[in-house]
């Protein structure tokens, strides 16, 4: 970088290098800082803009076993709803490359997550969004009201997507969006006319037109609409939706249509079959309609599949196997503060001997690492230790004690 005489003027703004803080000399022309700028800017958004176009080649769109392979790096077991998983997105957007003068429309893979808390479908749809680059918006249902009602409206939905995507339209129509809790919208009553049901079948309503593909109207800030803001059109027919619920208590429903459906000699024997155990992979979409969720959102996700309960070798492995591990996690924010952080292998068994007990799925792991790192990672940052081992004794004795205070609080 060099100044050259006073003649000297940027190639590209015309400006001379009195009017500028900086001009950059090459060969045959000359750059002022602030082109120099404008140029990084220019290069660095169509570098984004790439990253998510639609124009992409089919070679580029990662495979099914592409995307499971992937999911196994930082989710564990689950293989029949990764397979699902995998599937439904890579034909999804096998869907949105498909070219307009196609006369087969290829309808849209929504899909819904039955397993109980903690086992891992807001992270499977996290990591899809992050493997593919898109935005993504986690969306919870329980807040959400039919329109004119105390809460949220439906199209809020929507604003949390544009708000990932910095309200890139474009870009937001090609987005995931994960809805949780949904089966907290349950129709309340089997008898919909003795009350207005303004969160549970009012949302339901609401959410048929966004699952199946309309444009709608959003206010780019969220809150209450009113005719006097401006609102943004987004069209939801490339809208990859992905639904969660725990749906506590569905496997009642599900074993007493299994049993009903079990008739005559035929019957003790096809009983034996069914894993009383795991009741959760029968579930089937009249299952869903008798836990409440109405028929016609049934159809607008035509994917349904179901995660496994966490079993103690499934916990033991989710503790230190994954990229992004529990253990893993802790190891690298001492490693921030120089400090080599070990655990015993009988640590590892008493923190999934608790989780198990706690029932609280891979959440519950988190929160008794936490327990146990807690004064450790108060008081090492003021000391200059550069080693700490965590032994099962003093897991324990920080467990034991924090359960103590807790205690002694509550009384």
């Amino acid at each position: 970088m060099s100044k050259k005489d006073t003649n000297s003027y940027c190639s590209f703004c015309g400006r001379g290098e009195k009017d500028v803080n900086m001009l950059i000399s090459g060969m045959s022309a000359d750059i002022c800082d602030s082109c120099a700028e404008q140029a990084y800017q220019i290069v660095k958004d169509s570098v984004e803009a790439k990253k998510t176009a639609l124009g992409i080649d089919k070679d580029q769109l990662p495979d099914p076993r592409t995307i499971k392979e992937y999911l196994d790096g930082y989710i564990i077991g689950q293989d029949s709803a990764k397979r699902y998983l995998s599937v439904a997105v890579y034909n999804h957007y096998k869907r949105l490359l498909q070219g307009k003068d196609d006369d087969i429309e290829i309808e849209k893979s929504n899909i819904i997550l039955v397993g109980p808390t903690g086992t891992g479908k807001t992270l499977l749809a996290r990591t899809i969004a992050k493997l593919l680059h898109v935005p993504f918006a986690i969306v919870d249902a329980t807040v959400l009201t039919e329109a004119g009602y105390v809460g949220e409206d439906i199209e809020s939905i929507l604003t949390r997507l544009l708000q990932a995507s910095d309200y890139d339209v474009a870009a937001a129509e090609r987005g995931i969006v994960f809805i949780d809790e949904i089966d907290k919208i349950a129709r309340k009553s089997d008898n919909p006319s003795i009350t207005r049901d303004v969160s549970g079948e009012g949302v339901q309503q609401g959410l048929l037109k966004l699952l199946e593909g309309s444009v709608v109207n959003v206010p780019p800030q969220g809150g209450r609409k009113h005719p006097d803001q401006k609102m943004i059109a987004v069209d939801t027919k490339n809208i990859l939706f992905v639904c969660g619920g725990a749906f506590d208590g569905i496997e009642r429903k599900i074993a007493q249509r299994l049993n009903t459906m079990v008739v005559g000699y035929a019957s003790s024997k096809n009983n034996a079959q069914v894993d009383r155990e795991n009741l959760l992979q029968y579930v089937a979409p009249q299952d869903l309609k008798s836990f409440g969720l109405i028929p016609e959102i049934i159809g607008r996700l035509p994917i349904l599949t179901y995660l496994d309960a966490l079993d103690r070798s499934a916990l033991r492995r989710i503790l230190t196997e994954p990229k992004n591990s529990i253990i893993k996690q802790y190891v690298k924010l001492f490693k921030m503060d120089d400090v080599t952080l070990t655990f015993a292998e009988d640590v590892y068994e008493y923190i999934v001997d608790k989780a198990v007990e706690y029932k609280l799925g891979a959440r519950g792991l988190r929160s008794i690492v936490e327990t146990i790192m807690m004064d450790a990672m108060f008081n090492i940052p003021s000391t200059k230790e550069t080693e700490l081992h965590v032994t099962k004794e003093y897991a324990v004795e920080q467990l034991e004690n924090s359960q103590i205070i807790k205690l002694r609080n509550s009384q």
